[in-house]
């Protein structure tokens, strides 16, 4: 019988826990989260019920597990998309659309609404994770406000308004209709964001400093 190395049984065990992991995320999208149990995510992931528990004790471990990788890998995306990027409104805007894309492909259920479906010590975990992207808003905001792009405000208070607009326009969303007509509705969302945080804008479109 041939020995299997440490390193081979490892990567075995990251693969199946990724398969995991994608037949949530699947699920999720499909399905959504009321009703879907670990049978579901075994059977979608071609393995059976027993491995799905070697790797989480119930579906509130495997959504928090799901949430911070999806987040991690969304949060590097994201820093990486803005660093290219030097006007703190057209970072905004990016953020904005970021945001609404993600939420509306993930199907988790956004910010607050987590507190419903999880017990107080898994939703205190996924909030500091989560809370990375109120920090990274806050920081957006707070830039637009030094360099003149934005009027002072409460920063935390402004970036909760906004998550709370981005999360009810990924709701909204069904995937139906024209790519032309979602296009034209996160457009929409991204200048309502921009106004609504005091950005002005030339007849061209584009952001004027508040004091020009």
């Amino acid at each position: 019988m041939p020995r299997i190395s440490a390193a081979s049984n490892a990567a075995q065990r990251a693969e199946t826990q990724q398969r995991i992991l994608t037949a949530f995320g699947e699920l999720l999208f499909t399905h959504g989260l009321p009703g879907l149990t670990m049978t579901d995510v075994a059977r979608h992931a071609r393995i059976g019920r027993t491995a799905v528990y070697n790797y989480y004790a119930d579906i509130e471990e495997l959504l928090i597990a799901y949430a911070l990788e999806e987040t991690e890998r969304f949060l590097l995306d994201l820093r990486g998309s803005l660093d290219s990027l030097e006007n703190p409104v057209d970072r905004l805007a990016l953020y904005v659309r970021a945001q609404v894309e993600d939420l509306s492909r993930r199907h988790l259920p956004p910010g607050p609404a987590m507190g419903a479906v999880l017990s107080p010590a898994s939703f205190a975990k996924l909030a500091d994770h989560v809370g990375e992207l109120s920090v990274l808003l806050q920081g957006i905001l707070r830039d637009g406000i030094a360099q003149g792009y934005l009027p002072e405000a409460d920063i935390t208070q402004l970036a909760q308004l906004i998550h709370g607009t981005l999360s009810s326009s990924a709701a909204r969303g069904d995937g139906a209709g024209q790519d032309s007509e979602a296009e034209a509705r996160l457009a929409r969302t991204v200048r309502f964001v921009q106004l609504g945080a005091g950005a002005r804008f030339d007849d061209d479109g584009r952001s004027l400093r508040l004091d020009s």
